[in-house]
């Protein structure tokens, strides 16, 4: 019997945990939007994208009309989200695995921008509004 509740108040433990630890990534409805991962250094938009089975967050939100420069921080990723395609922007780009990789948008108009990794499987979006 002591061992049966003791069993039971483990595996509510790490329930919980992977529940708190878990939803920490997960914003806006479980949407995984995060404007935390937007900023403006020296006029230019920057977009920080972790690429590490799938991309982190999976969509963001952007200003329309700066200059902008998403910036990929893949370190320790062999799968196929090392590699990122945007095909809208004709752009396909393997990532460092030492250090960021930065690819240079322009000045993006209002829209969605949508990229993925080399086999297509994990999606990244960019909204770009005014």
């Amino acid at each position: 019997m002591k061992a049966t509740i003791i069993s039971i108040i483990i595996a509510l433990a790490l329930i919980g945990g992977v529940v708190v630890l878990g939803g920490n990534n997960r914003q806006n409805n479980g949407n995984n939007i995060s404007a935390n991962n937007v900023s403006i250094v020296g006029g230019k938009q920057i977009i920080e994208i972790r690429a590490k089975g799938g991309y982190s967050p999976r969509k963001s939100v952007a200003k329309a009309g700066i200059p902008t420069i998403i910036r990929f921080d893949a370190g320790g990723a062999f799968d196929c989200s090392s590699f990122v395609r945007i095909p809208s922007m004709n752009i396909g780009q393997n990532l460092s695995q030492s250090s960021t990789t930065d690819i240079d948008l322009g000045s993006p108009k209002e829209g969605i921008l949508n990229g993925t990794c080399a086999m297509g499987m994990y999606p990244f979006e960019i909204e770009f509004q005014n």
